[in-house]
């Protein structure tokens, strides 16, 4: 669903509309992973079949299944993550359905310890507008870089 100049302004609000729905959908789902709020990522995603490919933490075809690993392996103190997501590549393929790819960058602390790591890549993401708004209903984390580091002084700047 390219803007083209047979498409009408009301078609052309719509999509500029749309594609804002799914950038506030993928911060939120940043923002959530961050924040350690395990129902605002579940609500992120479609009910109902899906797909989640993070890489060697392992392929999920339900969110509750993804929330459940999230859960034990982020939802602790010493865990501390910044999720970002910049540079999207959305397309509107329909008025229901979308792809993006965005650029990742995540990093780990571990403030009781100092270390830290890094990881560099991009989100491939399917997108599916239902009656709860746009949902996704497909991701891929394609990671190419990783570093593993302590903090400069090894000690927590967590407060």
């Amino acid at each position: 669903m390219q803007v083209t100049s047979r498409m009408t302004l009301e078609q052309r609000l719509y999509q500029l509309e749309a594609l804002e729905q799914i950038r506030q959908l993928k911060y939120r789902y940043l923002n959530a992973c961050d924040l350690k709020q395990t129902e605002v990522i579940r609500d992120c995603f479609a009910p109902g079949p899906i797909r989640i490919d993070y890489g060697d933490l392992g392929v999920f075809h339900d969110r509750d299944d993804f929330l459940a690993l999230y859960t034990r392996l982020a939802c602790r103190p010493e865990v501390v993550d910044l999720h970002h997501g910049s540079n999207p590549e959305l397309v509107l393929e329909s008025a229901t359905e979308a792809r993006g790819r965005w650029a990742l960058f995540y990093f780990n602390l571990n403030p009781q310890t100092g270390i830290t790591r890094q990881l560099g890549g991009f989100y491939e993401d399917r997108y599916r507008l239902t009656e709860a708004g746009w949902r996704i209903v497909d991701t891929c984390s394609c990671i190419h870089s990783v570093v593993n580091g302590l903090s400069l002084d090894g000690e927590s700047t967590h407060g």
